[in-house]
């Protein structure tokens, strides 16, 4: 992967990545696309979909779209699933899909109120790891309901941790993992490990659950191709799907838990995937085995709910860890089962842990291989869950708006008022993709700018599914003939900021500096249909053809004064300073990419000409209006720029809010270095017209081209010098924005100084909140008006970066404003990076800032060590907000790890001088050799296929011979001996290149790759 000393060296993984690029094996067909509990289906006739499809109806009613399920795995189109449910005697029915608040229920909007950790994942998925924390008390389902629905939207969420639920310890860590065979990608090997954390014995039922999507009701099966599973024998179950082929389902019995000392033998269940009418509505239901009767048999002792013939299309394997008073206090029982292609009658347990602890040693060198720097096994462990849970969030997705609004064939027509819902101009939207979701339950759909954001950590472990996922969403059946990108879900029509420009060309970068390939295909490929989208942007936000531009929502939900997708109670038009800031960013992304595009076709250096010049005029139009007496978007006395609200003509008016809005012109920047300028001299040409014949505009925007900075660079921005150093004395200010974990999304001013306007005896107000959202608007799930927001702050580091290219170490900032600490823009940018850094790391008292002073969270042993990667954080604490597996934009700290992980501070160090460039190393760095767990094994593990009746295969082959076990088994074995000895190679040139990056810290340089940002010549 990475090119170290000029020697590259491809981990486990990596190969495997390499045979799927190729397409010599589809390593990536089965993970863990099953959403986690939160599949909304909407099928009302008014929009409501969390109340027509609830979680108690989910239990008995067929979906339609998707499946949902804990750590469930899928193929690639949601046919085939695999997930677990449980069961501790105490709950009314069984745990088997992640519980939350919906959005009318909890006081901050939809909400999870559960605890699960995603610990692992790879990119090919060889080895997944899950963590489920299941009390053994009965779930508090209803008072988490009632609590919550008692609180104000003043008040902080009532959460699962805060029930008391996990007191004394008495609930069960539930360890899922997941591998798949060295040469067959479709083997599939499940292990499930439960520790019994609480004082006393306590029962667990563990129940892996296989069964197939209902495709059949909705008429999408020709006739007899209805996928079935039947039992062939006691412990295991065979599969058909005509497009998936045959599978068996091949269970293992499990270590017992009694004096007795016998063996928990699974016992099979089947049913059908079909909704129970008569549990739902009253009425009669087709045939009798409907998909809530492993609930019915097992929780209501109801036998007559499963198929006594053993078959069906949802199967289901009862693990019951009962003799006695149950489990141990501090013992762990353990499930071993595979989905496999072949029938081989019993399970090697002892060959099954070798192949699992396999894949978990290469998952361990590939993500150390993806960092490989000393930095702090805690940022270490940051990194890799920030990664896996992204690895994690990806969701099949499927939504046909044609099927939606109009029904299947041989159905009741849906209600007439479906169609003018929502979406009802994006009829031509046909989805049936895995993508890359914000959070694994609380936003089940994709958003077109969380994805560009999400491709940056992606990139750097699995550059083809990144760039995928920025390549479909153009693809026309995703984007809007009129060149609209889909914003999301609940209304594809709103309006995204344009970060996927700059996403694209990023991606591109980071691979080819981790991988060395530079795929111009995709490049040429999206920036071909991005042109189609930036003249959307032109035509349709352009309001007055002025470039100043509206835009509305663009992402930043209730930031403003008003609704901004709303048409203004105040009549005029909402010209935005940060969607002309999105829009000037837009053009230097392009601009980015066509020059690197030039390099290979000289025919983009006309484009790259268009998008210099267009960046320009939008630059002009934002500091000079025509006519003496129209007012800036720049505010001169307070140094920031505001939204206004402009009547025509003259008549404006600024809304002095100091906000995000006014720090989104920074992320216009480009520079341009001097090379390229002379590689292209048609570009050269244009651009030196247009600075001679339009030095009206030229001069007032870009005088920086006859004074070149640093490498003799030129820099294209959207503030001059002069207002950068004023912007930056805001945003750098402790009293304003710049808070101990990163930059606020309003000014902290704003606390004792709210904005506000009377307009038709109605009050509007902007005040600092630094936690949650006051009120519903867009939801009231989440807060622009305080809150850090890693994505963000993400471009803001990157934009004092670029500066940094062009100024040097000439340019010295005050950081933190006031101290009299000065440094340069790139020693800026890493103290902002260190600091979002410091919400997850542990302080020296051991707490993390995510964790809000939680004693459990913070210092449990079997809870220190697991994150959440929250949406949003407290701008005065760094309390975790939002939706709790946000690893899309939040994941971006894997990429700042990877970054500056290596010279970041330790929290709560004593500020000196010198602090930012400092770089403590107080820790002690190294890479942790893997121990190999004891797992406990049946004793039957060796004897089943002989005890059985059933000894034959499927195609009438008898078993391997012990020793045939025995010799795989050494195989695996020597393949790891093979690969140590050339991973030691490649140790020893990663050695020098550690040297290397440590002296460049220690010069107190940034710790910036510059080829990362710009088109530069190789």
């Amino acid at each position: 992967m990475v090119m170290v000393d000029q020697h590259e060296y491809l981990t486990e993984e990596e190969k495997r990545l390499k045979e799927d690029k190729e397409r010599k094996k589809y390593w990536k067909k089965c993970a863990d696309f099953i959403d986690q509990g939160a599949l909304r289906e909407d099928y009302s006739d008014n929009g409501d979909a969390w109340s027509h499809f609830s979680y108690d109806h989910a239990r008995s009613r067929a979906f339609r779209w998707g499946e949902d399920g804990i750590a469930g795995v899928s193929d690639t189109h949601g046919l085939q699933n695999v997930a677990f449910a449980f069961w501790n005697e105490k709950d009314e029915f069984l745990k088997e899909r992640l519980f939350g608040l919906s959005n009318p229920q909890g006081n901050h909007g939809e909400s999870i109120k559960e605890a699960h950790f995603h610990l692992d994942n790879t990119p090919t998925h060889s080895y997944m790891k899950y963590l489920y924390k299941y009390p053994q008390r009965s779930f508090p389902y209803k008072d988490l309901i009632a609590k919550n629905a008692k609180l104000t939207k003043l008040e902080k969420e009532y959460q699962l941790i805060d029930t008391g639920i996990f007191s004394d310890d008495r609930y069960w860590d539930i360890f899922i993992e997941t591998a798949k065979e060295t040469e067959d990608e479709e083997e599939l090997l499940f292990r499930v490990t439960a520790y019994n954390r609480g004082p006393e014995a306590a029962p667990l039922h563990i129940i892996p659950h296989v069964w197939f999507r209902n495709t059949w009701t909705w008429n999408q099966e020709q006739d007899g191709m209805k996928p079935s599973i039947r039992q062939i024998a006691p412990l295991t179950a065979q599969s058909k799907h005509h497009k998936l082929g045959d599978r068996f389902f091949q269970l293992s019995p499990s270590p017992g838990i009694g004096r007795s000392g016998e063996d928990i033998q699974p016992q099979m269940l089947f049913t059908e995937n079909d909704t129970n009418f008569k549990t739902l509505y009253g009425g009669q239901n087709p045939q009798p085995y409907v998909k809530d009767a492993f609930h019915r048999h097992i929780v209501d002792g109801e036998f007559g709910a499963i198929n006594p013939h053993c078959r069906g299309t949802k199967s289901a394997a009862w693990y019951a860890f009962d003799e006695g008073d149950g489990v141990a206090p501090g013992e762990c029982v353990v499930v071993r089962f595979r989905l496999s292609k072949k029938h081989q009658g019993y399970l090697d347990e002892e060959l099954f842990d070798d192949i699992i602890e396999l894949r978990r040693a290469e998952a361990d060198d590939f993500f150390w291989r993806i960092s490989p720097l000393p930095m702090a096994d805690d940022l270490r462990n940051i990194q890799r869950q920030a990664l896996s849970g992204m690895m994690w969030c990806k969701q099949y997705y499927h939504f046909v708006w044609d099927q939606w609004a109009n029904g299947d064939p041989g159905q009741p027509p849906p209600p007439p008022n479906r169609k003018a819902i929502r979406n009802q101009n994006w009829k031509h939207l046909h989805l049936d993709d895995i993508l890359s979701m914000p959070d694994s339950w609380e936003y089940p759909f994709f958003c077109a700018w969380d994805t560009a954001f999400h491709c940056i950590p992606l990139a750097m472990i699995d550059p083809e599914f990144a760039k995928k996922q920025l390549d479909i969403l153009t693809r026309e059946w995703y984007m809007h003939p009129n060149g609209q990108l889909p914003a999301y879900e609940w209304n594809f029509g709103d309006v995204n900021p344009p970060v996927h420009a700059w996403a694209v060309f990023r991606t591109f970068k980071i691979e080819r500096k981790l991988y060395g390939r530079s795929d111009l295909d995709f490049l040429e490929r999206v920036f071909q249909k991005l042109l189609l989208n930036f003249t959307w942007w032109v035509n349709r936000k352009d309001f007055d053809g002025k470039n100043v531009f509206e835009g509305g929502f663009l992402g930043l939900d209730n930031i403003g004064l008003f609704n901004r997708s709303d048409p203004l109670p105040t009549g005029g038009t909402l010209e935005q300073a940060d969607s002309t800031g999105w829009m000037a960013f837009y053009c230097l992304s392009m601009l980015n990419i066509a020059l690197e595009l030039a390099k290979h076709r000289r025919i983009y250096e006309d484009i790259a000409s268009k998008f210099f010049e267009h960046f320009v005029l939008i630059s002009d139009a934002m500091t000079y209006r025509a006519g003496e007496k129209e007012t800036s978007l720049w505010n001169e006395d307070d140094g920031f720029y505001y939204d206004a609200i402009s009547w025509g003509g003259p008549w404006t008016q600024q809304l002095p809010v100091r906000s995000l809005v006014g720090l989104i012109p920074l992320y216009a920047v480009l520079t341009l270095e001097p090379a390229m300028i002379e590689k292209f001299p048609s570009f050269k040409r244009r651009m030196n017209w247009f600075i001679e014949n339009r030095n009206d505009v030229a001069g007032r925007n870009i005088a920086s081209m006859k004074q070149r900075g640093k490498s003799d660079r030129v820099l294209l921005s959207l503030v001059s010098k002069e207002r950068l150093i004023k912007i930056l004395k805001r945003m750098l200010d402790e009293t304003e924005f710049l808070s101990e974990h990163g930059i606020r999304s309003l000014s902290k001013q704003h606390e004792k100084q709210p904005y506000s306007m009377e307009v038709n005896g109605q009050r509007f107000e902007v005040a600092y909140l630094p936690g949650e959202s006051d009120s519903g608007v867009f939801g009231g799930n989440s807060n622009w008006r305080g809150p850090i927001w890693l994505c963000v702050n993400f471009l803001l580091v990157e934009s004092l970066l670029r500066f940094y290219m062009f100024y040097g170490k000439s340019l010295q900032i005050e950081c933190p404003t006031g101290s009299g600490d000065y440094m340069h823009l790139g020693l800026v940018a890493e103290e902002i990076q260190h600091r979002l850094q410091h919400l997850f790391t542990r302080d020296d008292d051991g707490k993390r800032a995510v964790n809000n002073g939680n004693e459990m969270l913070d210092f449990d042993p079997h809870w220190r060590d697991y994150l959440w990667f929250y949406e949003y954080f407290d701008g005065d604490t760094g309390r975790g907000l939002g939706a709790s597996h946000q690893c899309g934009w939040s994941g971006l700290v894997a990429k700042m790890i990877h970054d500056t992980g290596i010279n970041c501070r330790i929290p709560q160090t004593p500020r000196t001088p010198t602090a930012a460039a400092g770089h403590y190393f107080d820790d002690v760095f190294s890479r942790p050799n893997a121990t190999k767990p004891r797992i406990r094994r049946s004793s039957t593990t060796r004897s089943i296929g002989e005890q059985s009746s059933f000894n034959v295969s499927a195609s009438g082959d008898s078993y391997r011979e012990d020793d045939e076990a025995q010799s795989a088994i050494g195989s695996v074995r020597n393949e790891q001996h093979e690969r140590e000895r050339r991973k030691s190679e490649a140790n020893e040139h990663l050695a020098k290149y550690v040297a290397d990056q440590l002296e460049r810290i220690q010069s107190n340089e940034s710790v910036l790759d510059e080829d990362e940002f710009e088109a530069q010549l190789e």
